[in-house]
């Protein structure tokens, strides 16, 4: 034991994304919502864009790059990092995580001297 704590790695759940069937399941999922976020950004951009030559007329071509890849990198960093979050919710991945924070701070039992969950 160094410094109070104990390897608790065999206390670590395993996660659903370990059964291949489950896996595959997910990221084929995954795929497709991103697939859908690719086209959604597509209209996004093509909509702002004609919005802002309605608004100010014909500018500088690097006003519209720059927001169109504004709108773009903006757009699909949102759609991939949401998409993890429900991935790994929506497959149970978060409930197999546990805090070894929580287990280093939980009370002890008085006669044992071991840790109660």
């Amino acid at each position: 034991m160094h410094g109070g704590r104990r390897h608790v790695g065999a206390m670590v759940k395993r996660s659903p994304l370990d059964d291949p069937r489950v896996s595959v399941h997910a990221w084929r999922h995954y795929k497709r919502l991103m697939i859908g976020m690719v086209g959604m950004t597509g209209v996004v951009v093509i909509v702002a864009l004609t919005a802002i030559y309605l608004a100010v007329g014909m500018v500088s071509v690097h006003v519209f790059i720059a927001a169109g890849l504004g709108i773009v990198l903006t757009m699909m960093l949102m759609s991939a990092l949401m998409g993890l979050v429900f991935l790994s919710s929506g497959t149970g991945h978060d409930e197999a995580v546990s805090d070894i924070e929580d287990w280093d701070t939980a009370p002890r039992d008085q006669a044992s001297g071991t840790r109660r969950r």
